[in-house]
Order: structure tokens, then sequence, then C-alpha cells
């Protein structure tokens, strides 16, 4: 049995029902945490084959310029060679100062 901390607690029912309410309080972060434990091991084991999925059949990369969270401009690019000429010239001209019109509203 794992040790759940409540080693301090006696025999009496007053204990008993101490020990109780904490387990009630305390199982829906355990089980809030589980879940997000394995969704997070999902992502994990699917990503990697998703990326290398999208990197060998050719499938078009969108790159996109945000300004904080919003996004500002996007384009479609092409493969990953592609989409990567297309940050830097993209990452160039914003260093210049010459912001793409923004193509995207809320």
């Amino acid at each position: 049995m794992p040790d759940l901390g409540l080693a301090h607690l006696g025999d009496d029912p007053v204990s008993a029902i101490i020990a109780v309410v904490l387990l009630i309080i305390a199982l829906p972060f355990l089980v809030l945490g589980l879940v997000a434990g394995v969704e997070f091991l999902l992502v994990l084991v699917v990503l990697p084959f998703a990326v290398l999925g999208r990197v060998f059949l050719g499938r078009h990369w969108t790159v996109e310029v945000r300004r904080g969270w919003r996004p500002y401009w996007e384009v479609l690019s092409g493969d990953w060679q592609e989409s990567g000429l297309e940050i830097h010239a993209t990452a160039d001209a914003i260093r210049r100062g010459d912001l793409p019109p923004p193509t995207l509203v809320d």
C-alpha cells in the first residue's frame, strides 16, 4: 500500500473520518494528475511520428507571424525546405522593418 502521509492518524473513528475526508478531497487531484500524465505520454508517443510524416510525405507547412499570442500574418510555404527559406526571408524582412500586411482578422 502506498504511503499517503496519513501514518500519524490513529485507530479511532475520528481519525478514520479525517482520513476519508482527506482522501475524498485529494482524489480529484490524483485522478487529474493521472489523466494529464497519460495525455502527455500519448502526445510524446505520437508527436515524432506526426513530424516525421509531415517532413517525409511533403505536406505543406504554414509560416505565421504573431504579435504576442495573436496571429498577424500567415502563408502556405510548401515542404520542409521551402518553409525554412520562407521563415528566414520573413524574419529578415521584419528585421529590416518591412512588416508583411496583416492577413488575419479576429
